[in-house]
């Protein structure tokens, strides 16, 4: 009898076909959905749509739906399948950019923008776990790295492609990304792998984790809460905060879309030749430290180059993280479980984060420079926590 992973390994497109949609799930409801938001958020207030502080809290529903969609990924695939859940997350997300462009009041665009962070929660849940297990081991790497690639193809793509659309009106934009949206979900619409074996696995007891395992759900939990500044303020700070104009700010936004692309390839590098706990360390510690040079940099050049670096981490992470959960559990179906719990973990400080950065930005006056160094703060509590003692005695593979 022939396995799925031995058919599509003598199949090259049986391969790539589902790593394709897996990619296109993550531009659309990550890339697109959350992070194309940032560089509107100028345009947003500029054009009186909404005031500077409902802009600020409705790009923190997103963080809030996200928390939502991680908790509701498990279920909802358990009643629809998979792949059902994936295209409908897909529709939802795409729904939401065109709802978006009719701002009817802040509730109307809390709701599509908590949506949105729904389809984004739900879908980073499900994708690996749909995608992964049909693709042969010796290519799993290079398949999660390509599936979270679409999260940098998604932020780069929004900072090209938003400052085109804006010469249009902020009613086009969103038309325009409904429109990109629509087109990448029908490209992907076939290319999702039957899941059966992963529906039948979901019914199985949960065995104990290793004790290293939450100390990774709290290292997460901490990357979650560092980067959530320079995702949401970026811009704005360069645009608003440093006076430099929407157009400096949106190539600073390229800059950081850039990094957002050698993100995954290289965090993906770095944990195939340091392992996945060596290269955690390293990571943070860069970001830690060009978080806090990016609170005191105001120069074009200082500002693209840390914008690559930081860039690089919010998509990154999360096939390093992966890793590290391959790392620690050796079974596939504790595997995704101990991924759903992760994300789980990752999404509440997020949104808890959001909200408090939010409430702290509008309380000291629009200042950046602060949110940055307390976001440094977080990202060296999650580099701390790894050289604790906390389960290093049941670690495996550590």
């Amino acid at each position: 009898m022939t396995t799925p992973s031995a058919a599509l390994d003598s199949a090259p497109t049986g391969i790539w076909l589902p790593i394709f949609a897996g990619l296109c799930a993550s531009l659309v409801s990550i890339g697109l959905a959350r992070f194309a938001y940032t560089p509107l958020i100028p345009s947003l207030i500029e054009a009186h749509w909404f005031s500077a502080n409902d802009v600020v809290y409705l790009g923190a529903a997103n963080l809030v739906g996200y928390l939502v969609g991680a908790l509701l990924g498990r279920p909802m695939a358990h009643r629809l399948t998979n792949r059902n859940a994936l295209r409908l997350m897909m529709l939802a997300v795409t729904g939401a950019f065109f709802a978006c462009a009719f701002p009817l009041s802040v509730t109307w665009y809390f709701a599509w923008r908590l949506l949105s962070g729904i389809a984004g929660g739900a879908i980073m849940v499900l994708v690996a776990a749909t995608v992964l297990p049909h693709v042969p081991a010796a290519r799993k790497g290079l398949a999660s790295g390509a599936i979270f690639l679409g999260i940098g193809l998604g932020i780069a793509g929004s900072g090209t492609i938003v400052p085109p659309l804006l010469s249009l009106g902020l009613q086009a934009t969103w038309l325009g990304l409904g429109a990109l949206s629509l087109v990448l979900t029908g490209l992907s619409w076939f290319g999702w792998p039957q899941d059966t074996a992963h529906v039948a696995a979901s019914a199985a007891p949960d065995a104990p984790m290793p004790a290293a395992v939450f100390r990774l759900f709290a290292q997460y939990a901490f990357m979650a809460a560092g980067l959530v500044p320079a995702m949401v303020f970026l811009v704005d700070y360069v645009a608003r905060g440093l006076g430099a104009g929407a157009h400096v700010g949106a190539l600073v936004w390229v800059m950081y879309g850039l990094g957002a692309i050698i993100g995954p390839v290289s965090y993906g590098f770095l944990a195939d030749h340091l392992g996945a706990r060596r290269s955690i360390r390293l990571v943070l510690l860069v970001q830690a430290i060009a978080l806090g040079l990016l609170a005191i940099s105001q120069t074009f050049m200082a500002l693209a180059l840390l914008a690559v670096v930081i860039g690089s981490f919010p998509p990154g992470i999360v096939p390093l993280a992966l890793a590290r959960v391959h790392e620690l559990i050796p079974n596939h179906h504790r595997q995704q479980l101990a991924w759903s719990r992760a994300t789980v973990s990752f999404a509440t400080f997020q949104a808890v984060a959001g909200f408090a950065y939010s409430a702290l930005f509008n309380a000291s006056g629009g200042h950046h420079a602060l949110l940055f160094l307390i976001s440094a703060g977080a990202i060296l509590v999650a580099l701390t926590l790894d050289f604790t003692p906390w389960g290093n005695s049941k670690v495996l593979n550590s």
